[in-house]
C-alpha cells in the first residue's frame, strides 16, 4: 500500500474531521392545529435522534425515528404531488406536513385520508404527548 505524502495526509484528515459534527437534516415538519390550546403545535423531526415541538428540543426514542422514517417514506408519493384534501364536517385538527419532496395537508376528517396521513396523524399525537408532555 502506498503512503500518503504528509499535505496529502494532512488533507485527508481535514476533510474526514469536517465530515463530523454536520447537523443531521430534518426528516419533516408537522403543524397541527386546532381549536384547543394543546391542539397546535408545530414538531420538527430530525434524523440525528431529536424532536422539536414548539422550538424546544427533545431526544426522540430509536423506535419513533424508525416510525418518522417510515412514515416519511410513506409520504414523499403524495408529498410530491402537493396533495391538500380539504377538510370534512366537525373537523377538530388540521395537519400541514412538509418535507424535501414537498408537502401534504389534511384533516382528521378529510374523505380518503390515505394510511399514511393517518400515520402521521398518529405519530404527531404520540410525540407531542409521550415525548414534549403537550396533552391534548
Amino acid at each position: 500500500m502506498k503512503k500518503l505524502a504528509p499535505p496529502a495526509a494532512a488533507l485527508a484528515v481535514a476533510l474526514a474531521i469536517a465530515g463530523c459534527g454536520t447537523p443531521s437534516p430534518d426528516l419533516f415538519e408537522v403543524k397541527r392545529s386546532g381549536e384547543d390550546a394543546n391542539a397546535n403545535v408545530d414538531v420538527v423531526v430530525n434524523d440525528g435522534g431529536k424532536v422539536s415541538c414548539n422550538g424546544k428540543s427533545h431526544p426522540l426514542a430509536a423506535d419513533l425515528l424508525l416510525r418518522a422514517r417510515q412514515i416519511l417514506r410513506d409520504l414523499e408519493p403524495q408529498a410530491e404531488l402537493h396533495l391538500e384534501l380539504p377538510p370534512g364536517p366537525r373537523s377538530q385538527l388540521r395537519y400541514r406536513a412538509r418535507m424535501e419532496a414537498g408537502t401534504v395537508s389534511f384533516a382528521d376528517t378529510s374523505r380518503a385520508n390515505p394510511r399514511s396521513f393517518l400515520a402521521l396523524a398518529a405519530f404527531t399525537k404520540d410525540v407531542t404527548e409521550d415525548v414534549c408532555g403537550l396533552v391534548r
